[in-house]
């Protein structure tokens, strides 16, 4: 029997504007092109996982506007179970990202429907959460239906992993009911309430969660790879050399390959390998969505 990723989480559309460089406050600069790509932290995690051939059930909301329609769309297309995402009369999501020729970026983010993903929403459809088994959550909807799903998901007995993006100080109550922790090294701090300037630093930051009841911690480092962090050690895994076209959805995409290899056979090695070859297929593309690679792509992969 095939196993079901439930992503909880958030519709953007991505309006792109490709630039030379990336202005400073005060400076206009020329733009070469405007791109809308589907976006959005949940929606780019729940097609990573669906297109690395997954059974993917998504909760979010979308507006009832065209960017709606076009987002629904690309999920359907991209194999996600769409079923369960409601429409609000407001506008969707939207996230405008100015990108750089070296693969920089900035980003400004605009909720949305994405504020309307509630905790009436979730018991609504808790026999969804019931079919999953594991339950993805990020921090694009609100920070207290987050409580509530991770809270709904552990009681259920699921695997619940959370990216805690973009950063946010966590209550306890949240870290308490999370079972894999994926953090870059800002949110890792921020969370933990420490400074990371050196390897030890970050995981004796991790340690700090690692106490409060997370089991896993996988922490990304962009160019310098992923640290792992458990109770009995850490590990440093390098990640693969390629020439950077666009960071935009690299941990979206690591994200999705570690969660597709880990709901497999739970090996963390193979899981962060995968989610390793996802993110380095993913920053060679422009965009988010349109970046993510396929299964095919992944095993062929030569890193």
């Amino acid at each position: 029997m095939s196993s079901t990723i439930v992503v909880v989480g958030s519709i953007n559309m991505d309006l792109v504007v490709r630039t030379d460089e990336i202005p400073n406050i005060g400076e206009t600069v020329l733009g070469n092109e405007l791109l809308q790509i589907p976006g959005g932290k949940g929606a780019n995690q729940g097609v990573s996982m669906a297109k690395l051939g997954n059974e993917v059930i998504f909760l979010g909301k979308v507006g009832n506007d065209e960017f709606g329609d076009k987002l629904l769309n690309s999920m359907k297309n991209a194999g996600v179970n769409i079923e369960h995402i409601e429409r609000e009369y407001t506008s969707t999501g939207v996230a405008v990202i100015n990108v750089d020729k070296k693969g920089n970026n900035n980003i400004v983010v605009i909720p949305g429907a994405n504020q309307k993903v509630d905790g009436d929403y979730l018991n609504r459809h808790i026999s969804v959460l019931e079919k999953g088994d594991v339950v993805v959550f990020q921090l694009e909807i609100p920070i207290e239906t987050v409580k509530e799903g991770l809270k709904i998901a552990k009681s259920l007995g699921k695997i619940t992993v959370l990216n805690p993006a973009p950063a946010y100080d966590l209550d306890e109550q949240i870290i308490e009911n999370v079972d894999i922790l994926i953090p870059n090294e800002h949110e890792l701090g921020r969370i933990a309430k420490r400074n990371i300037d050196t390897k030890k630093s970050l995981v004796d930051a991790a340690n700090v969660l690692l106490e409060k009841g997370v089991k896993e911690i996988i922490v990304t480092l962009g160019s310098k790879g992923v640290c792992y962090v458990n109770k009995d050690g850490y590990k440093i895994f390098d990640a693969y050399k390629v020439e950077a076209v666009d960071t935009t959805a690299a941990g979206d995409s690591f994200i999705g390959g570690f969660v597709s290899s880990y709901i497999k056979d739970k090996n963390i090695d193979k899981a962060i390998d995968m989610g390793q070859k996802a993110a380095a297929l993913t920053i060679q593309k422009i965009g988010a969505q349109s970046s993510l690679p396929t299964i095919d792509e992944v095993e062929n992969f030569n890193g």
